[in-house]
This record gives C-alpha cells, sequence and structure tokens, in this order.
C-alpha cells in the first residue's frame, strides 16, 4: 500500500521562522505608511490603498499562522483554513493588480514625470501578481505533497517582498537593487534549505529559477518605449 509523503518535523521550525521574519520586516517597512501611520506625518492613504494595505497584511499573517498550526502538529485546522487563504489568496490578486494599475492611472493622466516610471513598476507588480497566482495554485494542486506544498507557499513571500523592500531607509535604493536584496533573501532560504536537507529541493529549484528569472527578465522590458506605450493605453 502506498503512503503519502510526510514531512520532517524538523522543517517545520524552520517555515514558521522565514514566515515570521517576513511578517515582522511587513510590519517594520510599513509602519510608518500604514500600521502607525497616526504617529507619523505621512500622506493620507486613499480609500482603495486602505483596503489593499488589510488584504495583504492578512496574506502575510494568514502565512504565519498556518506556518504555526503546522508546527504545532494542527494538520486538520491547517486545511480547513487552507480553502480561506485560497479565497484570499484571489482578493491579493485582485486588490494588487487594481491598486498599481490606479497609481499609474493618476500619475498618466496628471501627466507628471514619475509616470513612467510608474508604469515600469505596474509592469514588474502586475507580473509579481501573476507569479503569486501560480505559485498558489500549483501550491493547492500538490497540497497532498507537504514537501512541494509549504515550499511553492513560502516563494509567495518572493512576489511580495519587492514592495516591502522599496520601503527599506536607503537613499540609493533603486529597482535594481530591490532585485539584488531578493535574489539574496530568496537564496539564502533557499541555500539553507538545501544544506539542511542535504539536496536542492525541486519546488525550490524550480519554483525560484522561474520566479527571480521572471522578474529580471520584466525588470528590462519594463523599461521599453513597447511596454510604456502600451501601459498608457492599458491606463487610459
Amino acid at each position: 500500500m502506498l503512503q503519502r509523503p510526510r514531512a520532517s518535523r524538523s522543517d517545520h521550525p524552520y517555515f514558521l521562522f522565514i514566515s515570521g521574519c517576513f511578517l515582522a520586516l511587513i510590519f517594520w517597512t510599513f509602519a510608518r505608511t500604514y500600521y502607525l501611520k497616526s504617529f507619523f506625518d505621512t500622506p493620507a492613504l486613499t480609500p482603495l490603498v486602505q483596503v489593499h494595505g488589510a488584504v495583504m497584511s492578512g496574506w502575510v499573517l494568514l502565512l504565519s499562522v498556518q506556518s504555526g498550526l503546522v508546527a504545532a502538529g494542527q494538520v486538520r485546522w491547517h486545511r480547513y483554513l487552507g480553502w480561506v487563504g485560497a479565497v484570499w489568496a484571489i482578493l491579493v490578486v485582485i486588490l494588487g493588480s487594481t491598486t498599481t494599475l490606479a497609481a499609474s492611472a493618476r500619475e498618466v493622466h496628471q501627466h507628471t514625470r514619475f509616470a513612467n516610471i510608474q508604469l515600469t513598476v505596474s509592469g514588474l507588480e502586475l507580473l509579481q501578481m501573476l507569479l503569486f497566482a501560480l505559485l498558489v495554485i500549483t501550491a493547492i494542486l500538490l497540497r497532498y505533497r507537504p514537501d512541494f506544498h509549504k515550499r511553492l507557499m513560502l516563494l509567495t513571500i518572493a512576489c511580495l517582498l519587492p514592495s516591502a523592500l522599496a520601503r527599506l531607509p536607503i537613499d540609493i535604493l533603486d529597482n535594481r537593487l530591490i532585485l539584488w536584496f531578493l535574489d539574496a533573501l530568496v537564496l539564502t532560504c533557499v541555500g539553507i534549505d538545501t544544506w539542511r536537507n542535504r539536496r536542492l529541493h525541486p519546488a525550490f529549484g524550480w519554483g525560484a529559477a522561474i520566479v527571480l528569472g521572471a522578474l529580471h527578465a520584466a525588470f528590462y522590458a519594463t523599461q521599453t518605449g513597447a511596454w510604456i506605450s502600451f501601459g498608457r493605453r492599458l491606463v487610459s
């Protein structure tokens, strides 16, 4: 009789730690403009951005809770909450895409000097949402392969990290440097997992390669005249 592969319990604290670090990073980088906004003199947020922030925050928190449930051996609750996560992931994609397109539309319609830059950012963020959706769908399809499922879900962090990294207090920060930071963080997580398990897991190998490769390719593609022209038509 065939048995489903079981995840090593020794992996659970590692994935809980990574998701916890992501939760802390999100809170730190968005504290001034969102979570602790009332304590700082930062620009007002539109209702759309406020809802977007709440949905994204909910996903980050859900990811940490799910990791905690597995680490605590509460697999049944993890599976129940997983269906909530599936619906929540749809909201993440819808709100993420809508918010970035609204930001580009505002800059384009007001003819600001940041319009082309925002169109480039929107191109990257739309790709992040596409990659996020593909990872979540694949993780759901492989939910009975815990070793694949948890690594694919962890890689969804890579699709949301650029927005947090863009808010690091670094004066010389630009999109290229953000990508390098993302590379370093993702490859560090994959490297540690590979060292701990004495092999590169396929979910991390292919998943990280696709996510990072696609974002680097998009970094150049979204700066071309063809994309800027298409982006302007898209939000006009």
